[in-house]
């Protein structure tokens, strides 16, 4: 069992930054032969969208579209916690945001929320002047 818990989250103006963390305890992600932390967001009434992702044993990031280049994806291996750097924030990126373990990650399937296996709380983002 993995137990996920983001912080970080909050009100910020446009243009603004913020860094979200996610938390595990549990076991290790390095625990496992494969796998992945994830951040999606999520706004009322749509599905999630995924946001960037991070190979755990390789360091290997990938982003979604609308924050390439804006969100840099990291992880703390020692203290088993993954980060997500939001710059340039904008309004459209308001919304709740989750990470999410895919501790089998199949590498097709890094984009999918559908695969990952463990999700924390959500921490709400609002980027408003």
């Amino acid at each position: 069992q993995v137990q996920l818990v983001e912080s970080g989250g909050g009100l910020v103006q446009p243009g603004g930054s913020l860094k979200l963390s996610c938390a595990a305890s549990g076991r290790t992600f390095s625990s496992f032969g494969s796998s992945a932390v994830g951040w999606f967001r999520q706004t009322p009434g749509n599905e999630r969208e995924f946001v960037a992702a991070i190979r755990w044993s390789g360091g290997h990031t990938y982003y979604g579209d609308s924050v390439t280049g804006r969100f840099t994806i990291s992880r703390d291996k020692a203290r088993n916690t993954a980060y997500l750097q939001m710059n340039s924030l904008k309004p459209e990126d308001t919304a709740i945001y989750f990470c999410a373990a895919d501790l089998h990650l199949i590498l097709s399937s890094i984009r999918r929320a559908v695969d990952y296996d463990y999700w924390g709380q959500g921490t709400q983002v609002t980027v408003s002047s």
